[in-house]
């Protein structure tokens, strides 16, 4: 391993881990799923860095420790990597903060305003100029392939399928107004979240990132059944 490798992981281990790379692995009961683990986890930050056409197998072995022979026991390609960080890191992490926390509540509007200040809470400068990853995948990679197109699509299709839900439930609890369209309401949710962290990464302002949560968290609470909160102070 050359010097400039080991000064790039040496560096990585004294970082704080970072926003979008909180996840651990929950399921590794044996060496060969940690191992596989720890390949997905070293690809999401390369990916992350820059960009899935500029990573560097190289370099992701690099941060790893493991040779070759490892990696394409467990992934038969670069592309098949990539899939699977997608399938497995990102959509893991929608369902961590947006989806799951929307399945256990009957007030999906607080429960998403929690979630979206836990995550303006956590997100540093570093986490900033990166982006989102879902983002610059479906920026990057959407538009020349398919198989990436196809699996961004699907996570953000169950993002958008999970507010929807919750708001329904919402609706039938009373906690949110009868008057939304719950459908619209996620496409809307989804694309201004994408839309302020986009916005922030090109300004590298963790202050505009939080202005425009704000404004989000304006909205929701607009949404709220205003006649039930009344009843309720009765």
């Amino acid at each position: 391993m050359n010097q400039v490798a080991d000064k790039v992981i040496e560096k990585e281990k004294t970082q704080k881990q970072r926003f979008w790379h909180w996840w651990q692995c929950k399921r590794c009961t044996d060496d060969k799923a940690k191992t596989r683990e720890q390949i997905l986890q070293a690809a999401f930050d390369e990916i992350h860095r820059v960009g899935f056409q500029a990573a560097s197998l190289s370099r992701i072995l690099a941060h790893t420790g493991l040779t070759k022979g490892a990696l394409y026991h467990h992934f038969g390609s670069k592309l098949e990597l990539g899939y699977a960080v997608v399938d497995e890191l990102l959509l893991e992490y929608l369902r961590e903060i947006w989806i799951r926390p929307l399945e256990v509540t009957q007030d999906p509007i607080n429960a998403m305003i929690r979630s979206l200040r836990k995550m303006g809470d956590s997100i540093d400068q570093e986490d900033l100029e990166l982006g989102c990853p879902l983002n610059n995948l479906s920026q990057e990679m959407a538009p020349i392939d398919e198989g990436f197109r196809s699996r961004l699509e699907a996570a953000y299709s169950e993002w958008r399928n999970g507010i929807e839900s919750a708001l329904l439930r919402g609706q039938k609890s009373g906690c949110v107004r009868k008057d939304i369209d719950a459908k619209n309401t996620a496409v809307t949710f989804v694309a201004t979240m994408e839309g302020c962290i986009g916005m922030a990464k090109n300004a590298q302002s963790r202050d505009l990132l939080l202005q425009c949560g704000q404004g989000i968290v304006q909205y929701l609470e607009s949404l709220k059944n205003k006649q039930k909160k009344g009843e309720q102070h009765d």
